[in-house]
């Protein structure tokens, strides 16, 4: 049976390309799994065509594991066979559309497809796509040798360099503006969705799953391999940003990483936090005060949720900063090499000119 569907028209020419050639070319990616496992996680920019739903592909699996291989490719084969139109359909509308996004030649495409492990679910979209002389590669080893390379890509040691800061300094706004002058950064709270606190997650998009997050930050980190830049900066984060958390081999080279802490004035600092924050909903902010309750104590705790009650969001933010700040304090006792610079009274640009002036960023 295997070997018959082996041989059918297409499956036996498709082109299988390792993960680096993979990346080298050019055309769009399609992720040929189920919803969930791409939810899970997924090559960054992908488009997810589903061979299967998440039900089916349980049955599948079940129909493998208590009836055989060859039962199972039956059940896949009964369950493929009336979304062959559709597929066909999306397949070309994927193809075609990518090429006009980029104003290049189909001749200079190739459709990029993977599944799980680069097996029969590839290999039957990439037959179709060869009868639409759509030019498809398979990614040898799927998803599973993508997250792989992901996972190397943590091993390797990267120029990190910190940007730290009490909060309300504008940290992020900060690595903004450094990355429009050419700098290299990377955003951890961005690709997270998460500002870090309690209150990291209002007003945000759903997070990604932590494995998500870490194929975005590999790409990320990738961006900037052929570069060499002399300084990748980051803030200076704890491990975890809501449900994501930041791979332990950068976060070790984090630990030991060099950092630059910026100042600024405790007013500047409360009208950033109400800039930010003060937008929620009454709810979501008390909701938000009321996890750090134990560690704000009760006096601090009932005089924030009074606050923000009135709608008093200047004394809601100084209620809590001292906490914010005492934590912030504990972990800079671990930083050896620190450099100070106080950036109040300046917008993010200024202060990163000043930042370039005085030779304190690369």
């Amino acid at each position: 049976m295997t070997r018959h569907l082996a041989t059918m028209s297409g499956i036996s020419k498709q082109s299988y390309f390792s993960v680096e050639k993979f990346r080298q070319t050019s055309g769009p990616i399609i992720d040929i799994r189920s919803p969930g496992e791409y939810n899970q996680g997924h090559w960054p920019n992908s488009i997810n065509l589903p061979l299967f739903s998440d039900q089916e592909r349980s049955e599948i699996g079940k129909t493998y594991k208590k009836e055989g291989r060859e039962r199972a490719i039956l059940l896949g084969l009964k369950l493929i066979g009336p979304k062959l139109l559709g597929l066909k359909t999306d397949i070309e509308r994927v193809g075609e559309g990518e090429s006009s996004t980029r104003k290049e030649t189909k001749s200079n495409q190739a459709l990029r497809i993977y599944c799980w492990r680069g097996g029969m679910r590839s290999a039957s979209v990439g037959w179709l796509a060869n009868l639409l002389n759509l030019k498809p590669v398979i990614l040898v080893g799927g998803y599973k040798s993508y997250r792989k390379w992901v996972l190397q890509q943590f091993q390797s040691e990267w120029p990190v360099r910190l940007i730290g800061g009490k909060t309300g300094t504008g940290k992020t706004d900060l690595l903004l503006s450094m990355a429009k002058k050419g700098l290299a950064t990377i955003d951890l709270e961005g690709l997270a969705n998460h500002r870090g606190s309690s209150f990291g997650g209002l007003g945000l998009p759903l997070q990604p799953t932590s494995e998500h997050y870490e194929n975005l930050l590999a790409e990320n980190l990738e961006l900037y391999a052929k570069n060499s830049p002399k300084a990748i900066w980051i803030e200076a984060e704890s491990p975890n940003l809501g449900r994501c958390r930041i791979p332990n081999e950068l976060v070790k080279q984090m630990k030991k990483a060099p950092l630059l802490q910026i100042d600024r004035s405790n007013e500047e600092r409360v009208l950033q936090l109400v800039r930010v924050y003060a937008s929620h909903s009454k709810e979501d902010l008390k909701m938000a005060t009321s996890r750090i309750s134990r560690r704000l104590g009760p006096q601090r705790t009932a005089l924030a949720l009074e606050a923000i009650e009135n709608e008093n969001w200047e004394q809601a933010c100084r209620a809590m900063l001292d906490y914010y700040d005492r934590c912030y304090e504990h972990e800079l006792e671990k930083t050896a090499q620190r450099e100070t610079i106080n950036i109040s009274g300046l917008s993010p640009d200024e202060a990163v000119s000043k930042l370039l002036t005085e030779g304190l960023i690369i």
